[in-house]
């Protein structure tokens, strides 16, 4: 079984943030040629005992569903990361533990995310949905696009709303969970919770004792308990980022962790790359709104940073979108990814063409990156505005929002 790839996923709460904001980030570390896309789902009414058909299997469905925006890998149901309407974001590692995962088809760490969001009005809601929908159905699955084997991992989840957050860590069905209201926090593809959880599943530690991973006499330690023999927890390339910012963590800070890559954060190697990103902004006044700034690209330093604001009628963004194969697409047929179709969308292809120039061209390289980080601080200054402002922002202006930044995105590249 390979080792999860090293993502990381970030909150940092007041007074260590400006303004009294929350501020969340990830950074999802996939295989190299996979694409992400950014979709928005409005809120939407089901009939009653109706089925969701989730990545790999159907469940059943809740009469009513909130609006949603994700980033995901493009073949698949679920989402690495992501908001919805009330101002919850939550984000999902791949991690290995003491127990392999399940290569039998159930919930993937990212149909659960996907599922928060759609149900959870907060993130302690959020967490309630998930660990409930992991006892009935299980995690298990090919986390790639790839038919050769089969990639399956455990989850671990970060939960985030303006108030607080909450650190979840799963092993099959068992979990815990850590709640979080100051300070920063990150996790990564390893267990991190210790001794100090808020919650947690009501046979973990009988189910730990029984397979002989802990004596019942030492002081119950999760990630001790938990991690292969192997893997000593440590996120501190993350951790030791947030933690040593001296000024109060912005949107722009998050931003630029995410872009490091020498601390190892913003990965960049021969099998995996930093495919999306999400910095989001959670004011703690609630007549504020949450901004969700997503990539739709691989590669944070070379990407721009667009904002995304909940409003009624938000307009739909085709050209972040990848194409739909519908009941043709191998990832739905069994035996499953036989082929691998072009998911490339419009955004991610246009934004090719601007890392092979920032690669190969030093001086044009130089010139076009400066200008992509000069639009992407348009945008910032802009949403600084909306947050500072006594008054809500324009909803038709916020509707097109998204949509009008992948667009100038796009012209830009052209």
């Amino acid at each position: 079984m390979a080792g999860a790839p090293p993502s990381y996923s970030f909150v940092a709460f007041p007074p260590r943030t400006k303004d009294g904001l929350v501020v969340f980030g990830k950074n999802s570390a996939r295989p190299r040629d996979e694409v992400q896309e950014v979709v928005y789902f409005p809120g939407a009414d089901h009939e009653p005992e109706s089925k969701v058909e989730c990545t790999y299997i159907s469940i059943d469905q809740v009469l009513r569903t909130h609006a949603i925006v994700i980033s995901r890998p493009a073949w698949l149901w679920g989402a690495e990361m992501g908001a919805n309407e009330h101002g919850v974001c939550i984000a999902n590692e791949a991690i290995n533990a003491r127990e392999p995962a399940a290569e039998t088809e159930a919930l993937l760490g990212m149909d659960l995310v996907r599922l928060g969001l759609e149900r959870g009005a907060t993130a302690k809601e959020a967490l309630d949905v998930i660990v409930s929908l992991l006892e009935e159905h299980g995690q298990g699955g090919n986390y790639y696009e790839d038919a050769s084997s089969c990639h399956s991992f455990q989850s671990a989840y970060l939960l985030v709303d303006r108030e607080e957050a909450w650190a979840l860590e799963t092993v099959g069905k068992y979990w815990a969970a850590e709640k979080i209201t100051e300070g920063v926090r990150c996790i990564c593809n390893r267990l991190s919770l210790t001794t100090k959880m808020d919650a947690e599943h009501p046979e973990l530690r009988a189910y730990a004792q029984s397979q002989g991973w802990w004596t019942g006499e030492d002081e119950f330690n999760f990630s001790q308990v938990f991690s292969p023999a192997d893997d000593l927890p440590d996120c501190c390339a993350g951790k030791d980022s947030l933690e040593k910012q001296e000024e109060s963590i912005t949107a722009q800070t998050m931003i630029n962790i995410l872009r490091d890559k020498a601390s190892g954060i913003c990965i960049d190697s021969d099998s995996f790359l930093t495919t999306a990103s999400i910095v989001s902004v959670l004011p703690q006044r609630k007549s504020s709104p949450c901004i969700h700034y997503f990539t739709g690209t691989p590669d944070p330093s070379r990407s721009i940073f667009k904002p995304f604001i909940f409003v009624d009628d938000v307009k739909l963004v085709p050209k972040a979108q990848s194409p739909c194969f519908g009941d043709d697409d191998p990832a739905k047929k069994e035996p499953r990814f036989q082929e691998k179709p072009d998911r490339r969308h419009e955004l991610y292809k246009a934004h090719e063409w601007a890392r092979a120039v920032i690669e190969s061209d030093q001086e044009q390289g130089r010139t076009l990156r400066k200008t992509m980080l000069e639009l992407e601080k348009q945008g910032l200054e802009a949403m600084e505005e909306i947050l500072s402002s006594p008054d809500p922002p324009d909803s038709a202006e916020m509707a097109d929002l998204f949509y009008d930044c992948v667009d100038t995105e796009i012209k830009f590249f052209k």
